[in-house]
């Protein structure tokens, strides 16, 4: 029998929130909630029906959480570029090898993010290509 009298922990530190600055600004934004329902995408977003499937990581990179418990993916592989997944259930966070399951969901609200100048993220058109590696399993 093992006993923890004193010095033993059993929490995890939480790792940091994603803080990413959009260049666009919108009233309602995803975990925003309007009349009593949760909004789970917003101008820009594309919805795809997962339905319960997972996501993959479309290279090697590092996965964060905001504060609305979306996924931000960044890879070296792709520099100034951002994915950001809503929606997703069980979400794996920290680093990533391409290929790998990010979590899964019902309905995945996605976006795609290039970061501007002035240091904020612009919504941009996804990539056909890329948003077909994040959804297929290799």
């Amino acid at each position: 029998m093992i006993s923890c009298l004193s010095g033993c922990s059993t929490s995890q530190q939480s790792p940091p929130l994603a803080e990413i600055k959009l260049y666009q600004n919108w009233e309602l934004q995803a975990g925003d909630r309007v009349g009593g329902y949760e909004v789970t995408g917003g101008l820009g977003d594309i919805s795809i029906a997962l339905k319960g499937q997972s996501i993959y990581a479309p290279f090697n990179g590092d996965t964060q959480l905001d504060k609305r418990r979306c996924v931000y993916f960044d890879s070296p592989e792709v520099p100034s570029y951002k994915l950001r997944f809503c929606g997703v259930q069980s979400p794996k966070v920290g680093k990533v090898q391409q290929g790998e399951a990010i979590g899964r969901g019902e309905t995945l609200q996605f976006a795609a993010l290039r970061r501007q100048p002035n240091g904020t993220w612009a919504i941009v058109e996804p990539s056909k290509i890329m948003l077909e590696k994040t959804l297929k399993a290799p």
